[in-house]
């Protein structure tokens, strides 16, 4: 199973708040088989200890430190957010991207997360992505740099 795969990407989503942006994010992951529903809360937990706001309209929402035993597998969904979410303190994300990392492998991946982010082109491909496969390559091609 890929760590991205268009069946974990909603495109043009309008959530009526970061909460909501969360948990379309975790669903995908759930629906995936990278980890159980429980691990939704821990998405939303951690977010209400500490922003998952990484600057550039990019949020990363992923469990708390106890949520390990939740995640079957590692795993990546993306939620487009045209019209951007609240984030909290005046940040509006435009992409959610919600990780479950199974073992260590979550630093590798938020470290490629925020590097393929950072890149403004990328960012403007990415909003402009009209299918979830068109984002899986955008996303793909930048971890495997």
């Amino acid at each position: 199973m890929s760590i991205l795969s268009p069946n974990k990407v909603k495109l043009n989503a309008k959530p009526k708040d970061k909460f909501e942006a969360i948990r379309m994010a975790g669903q995908l992951l759930v629906d995936a088989g990278h980890a159980s529903a429980a691990y939704i809360d821990k998405m939303i937990e951690r977010e209400q200890t500490l922003s998952t706001f990484m600057g550039n309209g990019l949020a990363i929402p992923h469990g708390t430190q106890d949520s390990k035993s939740l995640i079957t597998s590692t795993g990546l969904s993306i939620v487009q957010i045209p019209d951007g979410v609240d984030f909290g303190d005046g940040e509006t994300a435009n992409l959610v991207i919600g990780i479950a990392a199974a073992g260590n492998d979550h630093l590798d991946i938020l470290t490629n997360v925020a590097m393929i982010c950072s890149e403004d082109e990328n960012i403007e491909q990415i909003m402009k992505a009209s299918t979830p496969e068109e984002m899986v390559k955008i996303f793909e091609s930048g971890m495997e740099s």
